[in-house]
């Protein structure tokens, strides 16, 4: 079908961040075929955008879709990962609850206009059923970890489901595999090494990991191999483009240059690493050095939210506590992260990402009803430090609508809720019996 939105404010987010002041947007199939001011293109239908924001779709390049159930669980509890998150999850992370939380997460982030999302977990076929169906773009990754997976008791095994995933999305046009070993420390150099060759063997997939993100860590990568855990990692050959590296907290001016010679990308969880007391990732020195920089939410049990509005702020200030002026991660720069260069770390920018003519008709439709939006003297920096998931109006995927007015069309709202919270009330249980053993 051939559709053009007329009387837009489009913002294309494209190289040189071209805008059309009054403008319109013209979306052939699944592409778009054409954008500008002025007169408009005839097309079969035709929508009124009442002079709002036309943007790309926003990119989540790091989060882990099923814990959004986890959202809040035992928040202020130091030991909640020992006490409560790693028993539930042993427990209860079937393919039925991780069905459940990756429809929750995946009606959350189409309010909130993220049209494509990296996701890391268990159970990567059933997140892919889902995904699909939402009509979502994403880079899904099938965990490995060495500490009692729900879904593989042996690294073989979780080879296996890669595997798997693999052949399952094998010519999606809109979802693509990965394979996803947890961290350095929960792996070892020699699954790292194995998981690159995986790579090799699968063109077209991705690779994601967990990177330089707690002391710990570190501290066992100097003591046991007597290098940083970026240099272990680029040892052991999994740092290469297609990469998507999540965190890069503790990294200095030689595993930085790492990533810009290796061309792995960076996924950065301002708001989960700040609210973990982790510290701030070197986000402008990365991007000085040619390293694409995405800002991702993390998992909702650690940032509490797949809200990329609430990122914005914590990206840009923490680049300014660190260069102590003003100046670092200008409102565009930020707005870019989360769109071309989110879809860059994804190497998916070919596709999506910007607002350009050829690439995927994915875009969202920003209001501009609300008072605290006004008025607007600079787009980005109202985009970035005003804005919020509720002036998403609509949401638009490979040409397909996945949300008008407000109301998500490819998932049952009620049913997702009803889903979500019935194992919520297991949760709930599980954690009193819990309690009730340490009492």
């Amino acid at each position: 079908m051939s559709l053009v939105l007329i009387n837009a404010w489009v913002l294309s987010m494209d190289a040189g961040l071209t805008q059309h002041r009054h403008g319109w947007v013209h979306v052939e199939g699944d592409r778009i075929a054409a954008l500008g001011s002025g007169l408009p293109p005839e097309a079969e239908s035709v929508i009124d955008m009442g002079g709002d924001i036309i943007m790309p779709g926003m990119v989540n390049p790091h989060c882990h879709l099923a814990m959004s159930l986890f959202r809040g669980l035992g928040e202020d509890v130091d030991d909640r990962l020992f006490r409560y998150i790693l028993p539930l999850e042993r427990k209860f992370v079937t393919p039925e609850m991780v069905r459940a939380g990756t429809a929750l997460s995946a009606l959350e982030s189409i309010q909130g206009g993220v049209t494509t999302i990296a996701d890391m977990y268990y159970f990567e076929t059933v997140v892919a059923e889902v995904m699909d169906a939402a009509g979502l773009r994403g880079v899904l990754g099938q965990t490995l970890a060495d500490f009692a997976a729900p879904d593989h008791a042996s690294f073989d095994e979780g080879f296996a489901l890669c595997d798997q995933l693999a052949n399952v999305l094998a010519d999606h046009p809109r979802l693509t595999a990965s394979i996803a070993p947890h961290a350095p420390y929960s792996t070892g150099p020699a699954v790292l090494e194995r998981a690159a060759r995986w790579h090799d063997d699968h063109t077209g997939t991705r690779v994601q990991i967990h990177l330089a993100e707690t002391g710990p860590e570190a501290q066992w990568a100097q003591c046991e191999h007597g290098v940083s855990t970026t240099s272990l990692a680029e040892r052991s050959g999994i740092l290469r483009p297609g990469t998507v590296a999540a965190h890069c907290l503790l990294m200095d001016d030689a595993d930085i240059a790492l990533f810009a010679r290796t061309g792995a990308g960076v996924a950065h969880n301002a708001r989960s690493n700040g609210k973990a007391g982790r510290g701030m990732a070197r986000v402008e020195d990365l991007r000085a050095a040619g390293v694409a920089v995405g800002i991702a939410t993390d998992g909702p049990m650690s940032g509490n939210t797949l809200d990329l509005f609430s990122q914005f702020a914590p990206v840009s200030m923490f680049a300014k506590i660190l260069g102590q002026s003003r100046k670092p991660l200008p409102a565009s720069d930020v707005l870019r992260m989360a769109t071309l260069e989110g879809a860059k770390v994804l190497g998916l920018e070919s596709a999506t990402g910007s607002l350009e003519p050829g690439k995927q008709a994915d875009l969202i439709r920003i209001s501009l009803d609300a008072p605290r939006l006004h008025p607007i003297y600079d787009v980005f920096s109202m985009l970035v430090f005003a804005a919020m998931p509720s002036d998403v109006r609509d949401v638009m995927v490979a040409g397909r609508w996945l949300m008008r007015d407000r109301v998500v069309t490819t998932l049952e709202e009620p049913k997702v809720m009803a889903d979500a919270l019935q194992v919520a009330g297991q949760f709930r249980a599980e954690m009193a019996a819990i309690d009730a053993t340490r009492a």
